[in-house]
């Protein structure tokens, strides 16, 4: 018993300890879009947006107040088809658009039930 506050100690800690990334996924998502149509990938009209999925990856905070930022975007059109892409790009709290979006397919799959 001792050792409890400790261990609550140690268990709060690495909450404690992220730092909160400013939100910025609509831009390198509307770029990505974009990107999917110029490279005839695929027609963005067909994309259903209620179903894309998002997950932020990594922010990295850097000098200057600038965040790195990796996100991981699904996309998935009305004929049933998943479009996976990374992005990278990097975004402050001011301005989510601090610089080019790189994207990067990762894979496309047709979805049969």
């Amino acid at each position: 018993m001792k050792n409890l506050p400790l261990i609550i100690l140690l268990a709060i800690f690495p909450i404690l300890s992220f730092a909160k990334a400013p939100d910025c996924h609509n831009w390198p998502m509307n770029m990505t879009k974009g990107w999917l149509k110029n490279a005839n990938i695929t027609d963005i009209y067909n994309l259903d947006e209620s179903k894309t999925k998002i997950t932020l990856l990594a922010s990295e905070k850097k000098k200057n107040g600038l965040y790195t930022q990796i996100y991981h975007f699904v996309f998935y059109d009305k004929k049933g088809k998943s479009y996976e892409v990374i992005t990278k790009n990097e975004a402050s709290y001011e301005e989510c658009s601090m610089s080019q979006v790189n994207s990067y397919l990762i894979s496309k799959r047709d979805i049969n039930y």
